[in-house]
């Protein structure tokens, strides 16, 4: 069963200032069926919550912490949840 999840994911490392969430944003429309945000913390990291199946999810996890990624990332802190809604795309904040 591949039910709908809410991923909220914690990037470190050189990731603002670098077009982290443009490339983020655009790896989940690529990825498809996921609606969410990228978002600049004050303390360096991006936050990135991600709402659709869970597969999809975990493909932009696996992205998030090995793939082609802008920057540097030294490690990503992840929670699951269940979705909450209201996004109607995915953005970056």
């Amino acid at each position: 069963m591949n039910e709908d999840v809410r991923l909220t994911a914690w990037v470190r490392g050189q990731v603002q200032g670098v077009g982290f969430r443009w490339f983020t944003r655009a790896n989940a429309l690529r990825i498809g069926d996921l609606v969410g945000f990228a978002l600049n913390l004050g303390d360096g990291r991006v936050q990135v919550v991600a709402e659709g199946p869970r597969d999809r999810c975990d493909q932009l996890l696996e992205w998030l912490r090995t793939g082609d990624t802008p920057g540097r990332v030294d490690g990503v802190t992840e929670i699951w949840d269940t979705p909450r809604g209201g996004y109607d795309t995915f953005a970056i904040r």
